[in-house]
C-alpha cells in the first residue's frame, strides 16, 4: 500500500480520526490519536513524541522520538464507525530523532533478527493461537473472574454464551483483512480461541497485537470483559499461545521439508529444533514474561512443564503438525498472550538459528506422555525442565549469550530491570493466601 492508496481510502470513508500505534517493550500497545487535517504529517512520519514517558524508552534528555508507518498495516477500525465518521489506524517504528531507527523499538528488533535470518537464505512464516477468557464485569464496570457460560472444549451453541462475542470478534477482524480459519470453546470455562492464517514474522506479530487490541475492544461491547492473562483462575487451564513457526528459502520453498526423510523433515528443521531445545530455559522470560506466566507451567494443564520434542505428543514443548510440504512447521508450545509478540518471535528465531548455525542435532523425540515418567526416567532421557519461576527464567535469560545479541542492549537492560521489579513486588507482596493459612495459627 502507498500513501496515495491511504490518503484515497481516508476520504472514501469519511475518516477523522487516526490512530499511530506502537508496541513498547512489555508488549502493550500505545496510541496517539490525530485528527484528519494532521494526516499527511503521520504519514510522513513527521509526528513527535516523549519517549521518556514510556517506560523502557529514553531517558529525558533524549526524549524527541518520531512514528514512522508502516502503510501496509493502514486498516480501517469497524467498530469505531459513528454516523457515518470512521476512524483507521497505522502501526509504526519508532525512530530517534536524527532519523535512525531506535534500538528500544521492539518491531525494530524484530526487523533486525529477519534481516540476519535473511542473510542466511530464509524468511521467517508464523502462526499464533492465542487463548483468552471472557469474564463478567461488575455493577461498577470491573472485571471479575466470574465467567459468562459454563461450556467446555468444543462445546455447541446452547452452553456457549460467549458465542455472540466471539462471532462479533470474527466479523470484526474480517473486515480489518485477517483471514480467520478457525473459533471454538477452549477447554476451560469462559476460555475461547480464534485461529488465523500464518503470515510473515513481522506481520503475524502485527495481527497479534491486533488481535488483542480488538478482542478486548468488542468484548467490551458485550458488557464483558476479556483478559490474556495466562493464570486467571486456579485449578483450571490457563491461557497460551501456541506459536508455529516454519523457515523458507528465498525461492519461496519451505526450508523445513524433505519427503525423503522418514518424518518429512528436512535438516535444517531437526537443527532449528535442536537451537529451541537448547535455548528455551534463556528465552523463557521473553516467551512467558509475568509471574503469572509460571503459575500456567505446572503439570496437569496441558502447558509443558518439559524441554522435549515430538511429532504428535502434546506434553512436549516442541511439537511438530502433521501437515507436511509446504503446511511443515514447528510448534512452540510454551509461549502465553503476554508477552510482546516482537521480541519473543525475535528471541525463537535466534534460538532456531543457532541451531542451524552450528549444526546442532536434537536429542531424541519424546513420544510418551512426559507427565507419566518418572523423574529417573526424564533424566536418563535428558528432559531438562522449564523455569519454574519467572525469577529462575531471568536467571536462565541472562546466562544465554543469545538473549543480548537478540534484544540489543536497551532492550535487554531495559527488561532486566522491569521484570526485576517485578519479581521483587511479588516476593515482597502479603498475599491472601498467607493470610488465609498463618495469620490464625501463628
Amino acid at each position: 500500500m502507498t500513501k496515495g492508496d491511504i490518503l484515497k481510502i481516508i476520504e472514501k470513508e469519511n475518516v477523522n480520526f487516526f490512530r499511530i500505534q506502537f508496541c513498547d517493550i512489555k508488549g502493550i500497545t500505545k496510541n496517539v490519536a490525530i485528527p484528519k487535517s494532521q494526516i499527511g504529517k503521520a504519514l510522513d512520519g513527521k509526528i513527535m513524541f516523549d519517549g521518556s514517558s514510556i517506560d523502557g524508552f529514553a531517558r529525558i534528555e533524549e526524549s524527541d522520538m518520531y512514528l514512522v508507518p508502516d502503510y501496509d498495516t493502514f486498516c480501517i477500525l469497524p467498530w469505531r464507525n459513528q454516523e457515518g465518521v470512521a476512524a483507521a489506524r497505522i502501526i509504526c517504528d519508532v525512530h530517534k530523532a536524527d532519523g535512525t531507527p531506535f534500538d528500544g523499538c521492539p518491531r525494530v528488533t524484530l526487523k533486525k533478527s529477519l534481516a540476519k535470518a535473511k542473510e542466511m537464505g530464509f524468511t521467517m512464516n508464523v502462526g499464533t493461537e492465542a487463548e483468552f477468557f471472557l469474564f463478567k464485569l461488575n455493577k461498577d464496570g470491573k472485571s471479575t473472574t466470574d465467567t459468562n457460560d459454563n461450556a467446555g472444549y468444543f462445546s455447541l451453541d446452547p452452553e456457549d454464551t460467549g458465542l455472540n462475542c466471539r462471532r462479533e470478534i470474527i466479523e470484526t477482524l474480517e473486515k480489518m483483512g485477517f483471514e480467520i480459519e478457525a473459533s471454538h470453546h477452549e477447554v476451560a470455562e469462559g476460555q475461547h480461541e480464534i485461529n488465523f492464517k500464518y503470515a510473515d514474522a513481522l506481520e503475524c506479530a502485527d495481527n497479534t497485537v491486533t488481535f488483542k487490541w480488538v478482542v478486548k475492544s468488542v468484548a467490551r461491547k458485550h458488557n464483558l470483559h476479556a483478559t490474556f492473562m495466562p493464570k486467571p483462575i486456579f485449578g483450571i487451564n490457563g491461557s497460551g499461545m501456541h506459536t508455529n513457526q516454519s523457515l523458507f528459502n528465498l525461492d519461496g520453498s519451505n526450508a523445513f521439508a524433505d519427503e525423503n526423510d522418514k518424518m518429512q523433515l528436512s535438516e535444517a528443521a531437526y537443527q532449528y529444533i535442536a537451537g529451541i531445545i537448547k535455548n528455551a530455559r534463556g528465552f523463557s522470560a521473553v516467551t512467558n514474561p509475568l509471574v503469572n506466566s509460571y503459575k500456567r507451567m505446572v503439570p496437569g494443564y496441558e502447558a509443558p512443564v518439559y524441554v522435549a520434542w515430538s511429532a504428535s505428543n502434546r506434553s512436549a514443548l516442541v511439537r511438530i503438525p502433521a501437515s507436511r510440504g509446504v503446511g511443515t512447521r514447528v510448534e512452540v508450545r510454551c509461549p502465553d498472550p503476554t508477552c510482546n509478540p516482537y521480541l519473543a518471535f525475535a528471541m525463537m528465531l535466534n534460538s532456531g538459528l543457532d541451531g542451524i548455525k552450528n549444526k546442532l542435532t536434537p536429542p531424541a523425540s519424546t513420544d510418551i506422555d512426559i507427565f507419566k515418567m518418572t523423574p529417573q526416567e526424564k533424566d536418563e532421557a535428558g528432559i531438562a525442565s522449564m523455569p519454574a519461576s519467572l525469577h529462575e527464567a531471568l536467571d536462565a535469560f541472562k546466562a544465554n549469550p543469545i538473549s543480548k545479541e537478540t534484544l540489543g542492549d536497551h532492550i535487554y537492560g531495559k527488561y532486566i530491570i522491569n521484570k526485576e521489579a517485578e519479581w521483587d513486588s511479588y516476593r515482597i507482596a502479603v498475599t491472601d493466601w498467607e493470610l488465609h493459612n498463618y495469620l490464625d495459627i501463628y
